[in-house]
């Protein structure tokens, strides 16, 4: 998308840097902060900040929004990362953890795998802005569903 808008390779590759960075760094403080406040606060508005980060992508125009975004799709993603994980051991008796986290990582990986290639099935059929917003929207209904469904925790 960054290419068809005209964005040498050194820009894409600083936006793409970015989100890396700040999830990477950003866990260093979220992963406490699921210790310390509310996971299905941290998940909703962790879910919710990715969401609207890439529903914002296909109307960037500059160099710095889309830094920017990509900088906010980190901090949603460093506040969901070690949120679930630490929601899912909290919630599993500790002979039963460690599968529980496998089986939970298991169902994330696949969720990467389906996802690359829905938004790839998306892409070749509607174009990459129609890919990047229906993962969005997928997002953000996965925000709310968190919020509707998921225990005080």
């Amino acid at each position: 998308m960054l290419a068809s808008k005209g964005f040498t390779l050194e820009a894409i590759g600083v936006v793409t840097a970015v989100y890396p960075a700040v999830w990477g760094f950003g866990q260093l403080f979220t992963g406490k902060m699921a210790d310390l406040y509310s996971k299905k606060m941290l998940l909703f508005m962790g879910m919710a900040l990715q969401g609207i980060a890439l529903l914002w992508f296909p109307w960037a125009e500059s160099l710095i929004h889309y830094i920017v975004l990509s900088a906010i799709l980190g901090l949603g993603t460093a506040m969901v990362y070690p949120t679930f994980l630490a929601t899912v051991a909290e919630n599993t008796h500790p002979k039963d953890r460690a599968n529980s986290v496998g089986v939970f990582r298991l169902w994330r990986d696949m969720g990467y795998a389906i996802g690359a290639i829905l938004t790839g099935l998306i892409a070749d059929a509607l174009g990459i802005e129609a890919s990047i917003s229906t993962i969005a929207i997928l997002t953000i209904v996965s925000a709310a569903v968190i919020l509707l469904r998921m225990k005080k925790g």
